[in-house]
């Protein structure tokens, strides 16, 4: 497939997501980011902001399987990855996939769930597989997790370890849309006709041309050893930054370096600029740095790290496109 060819398949999935989906369309283009490089993505956003609708629409639109899970304090890991049941009329025991088995799990306020349900996804958002009574089973490709939290309510709630808050690829906020926007949801409320239009949602691609998508960004956008090197500056920056006690691991990096090979290829390019490392290096670092005691009572935040971190780096400015 030509990276035009494929470019214009990405921005057809960005345009029909962005019909329901509406007031944030660069949400959306990291999201299919994230999702091309077989990322997780964590939605730390107050309700009702459309998270939901967001992730439905995403998987209908690349023909991909879709479930939700609502967690709550007492949701245990059989609920999500399933159990073995005994058959006394068999005589054997039968497997029941939990909702884990699918390609998009949407993880409904994750941090309401205990630590102990928590670390039963850890597996699965590492490893594409699940363990069930000591037997190992493979999730289909694609796979991966849209989890949503409340940023304002910790009542209830299990904060994510550090641990797990790195398995995520990326995090992102919807926001609130802006006045137009709105009016567009009413608008689209009363051209629907119903709460959730999903369900007359026709994929624009099939699940094996995105599988082809992510080959495409894995093994054929290019990105030169300035840009690598741009990379890992930004990450020693942030790390290095006195307000920080512990800054993105290498699993940072390698989250900046692969996302902006996605983003190169859904602007129709085959290698990779510094501007596509900048989209996406507060999403993709921020939620990885733990600051000093001292600097969270203050306006400090995570994202002002790894800006202050783009703006000490100087951008590489002889990067060569692919030979």
């Amino acid at each position: 497939m030509a990276v035009s060819s494929a470019s214009q398949k990405l921005q057809k999935i960005i345009d029909e997501v962005s019909n329901y989906f509406i007031g944030n369309r660069l949400v959306v283009m990291k999201t299919l980011a994230s999702a091309l490089v077989n990322g997780h993505v964590l939605f730390e956003d107050h309700p009702g902001l459309g998270k939901t609708l967001l992730a439905k629409t995403f998987a209908k639109v690349i023909g991909c399987k879709f479930t939700r899970v609502q967690f709550t304090p007492d949701l245990l890991p059989s609920d999500i990855i399933g159990v073995k049941v005994w058959r006394g009329k068999l005589g054997t025991f039968e497997l029941v996939k939990g909702p884990i088995f699918t390609h998009i799990l949407l993880a409904d306020e994750i941090n309401r769930a205990p630590p102990k349900t928590q670390a039963a996804l850890l597996e699965a958002m590492e490893e594409r597989q699940v363990t069930i009574e000591g037997e190992t089973f493979k999730l289909e490709e694609p796979f991966f997790v849209l989890a949503t939290q409340n940023p304002l309510e910790y009542e209830g709630t299990y904060p994510l370890p550090e641990a797990q808050l790195d398995r995520f690829t990326l995090r992102l906020s919807t926001g609130y849309p802006s006045h137009e926007s709105m009016v567009e949801i009413l608008k689209s409320r009363l051209k629907w006709g119903k709460d959730d239009p999903t369900v007359d949602i026709k994929p624009v691609i099939s699940r094996e041309e995105f599988l082809s998508l992510q080959r495409m960004v894995e093994h054929e956008i290019y990105i030169d050893e300035a840009i690598l090197d741009y990379i890992a500056s930004v990450v020693e920056t942030a790390r290095r930054n006195p307000k920080v006690e512990a800054g993105p691991s290498p699993r940072g990096a390698l989250t900046l370096m692969k996302v902006s090979k996605a983003i190169a290829l859904i602007m129709g390019r085959d290698f990779v600029i510094p501007d596509d490392v900048k989209m996406i290096a507060v999403d993709a670092l921020a939620h990885r740095i733990i600051l000093r005691a001292e600097y969270v009572f203050e306006e400090v935040s995570p994202a002002v790290v790894v800006k202050e971190a783009l703006d000490k780096v100087p951008v590489p400015k002889e990067a060569k496109a692919k030979a």
